[in-house]
């Protein structure tokens, strides 16, 4: 378990994370991360569902048209 002192930023509140956890995260000054409640309390992270749900379906599309996608492309 990591602790986290919430703090004063400039003129609002927040939380400064350390290195390590940054590190882990993959992110860096100026990315967003989510904050998303779950049964089990709060989940931090830079994976945007939403994001991901409309790349699947994407992926989908595409694999589903293929062949017109390859002749639209030439």
């Amino acid at each position: 378990m990591i602790k986290l002192k919430v703090t004063t930023v400039g003129n609002s509140t927040g939380v400064v994370l350390p290195r390590e956890i940054l590190s882990r995260l993959k992110v860096q000054k100026g990315d967003v991360l989510y904050l998303t409640e779950t049964p089990d309390g709060y989940q931090i992270t830079p994976y945007d569902e939403e994001f991901g749900r409309q790349m699947e379906e994407a992926e989908r599309i595409m694999r589903e048209n293929r062949e017109v996608l390859r002749e639209l492309a030439k």
